[in-house]
């Protein structure tokens, strides 16, 4: 192990796992998503308190890392976002501003990394696509299905590559 502590990592995705986003499906829905509106309405996301719960118990073992498909343009929102909810610190791991490849290969890609230098305990995620392909590539996940599935939010996650 090349990194300072030897704590294995808990790996948590952020929308619909920690954060309800249901309030802002709106925006993906119908011919034209409006992707601006979808992002600036993030810091008024209601906790979800599965989600919450599970990331504050995994903390006490684990190091806590987010892996959000949110673009790198609202880091600070979802900084806040998360501190404002009582969230451990950890590092948060968000996709590139143009970058539209979908959330099951751009997370993988960051699992793989960080599995090179340390453990992953587990992966929650709400995702199924991005779960079934973490599980295929032998990590444990943990599905968040606590909050209300969105058709809208999946086909974004998958075809679109913003979230």
């Amino acid at each position: 192990m090349t990194e300072s502590s030897d704590r294995p990592l808990a790996v948590f995705d952020i929308d619909n796992t920690l954060a309800d986003t249901a309030h802002r499906q709106r925006f993906l829905e119908g011919g034209r998503r409006d992707w601006d509106a979808f992002f600036a309405a993030a810091p008024h996301d209601p906790p979800l308190a599965e989600g919450i719960a599970l990331a504050v118990t995994a903390a006490e073992e684990c190091e806590i890392v987010y892996l959000t498909g949110r673009p790198d343009r609202c880091r600070r929102a979802t900084l806040e976002w998360l501190a404002a909810h009582g969230l451990p610190e950890g590092r948060v791991h968000m996709r590139r501003d143009a970058d539209r490849r979908p959330a099951r290969r751009t997370k993988l890609e960051i699992l793989r990394r960080l599995a090179e230098r340390r453990e992953i305990r587990f992966l929650v995620d709400d995702d199924e696509l991005v779960c079934d392909d973490a599980e295929r590539a032998g990590f444990t996940v943990v599905r968040a299905r606590w909050a209300d599935r969105s058709a809208a939010l999946e086909r974004a996650q998958e075809a679109d590559g913003r979230t």
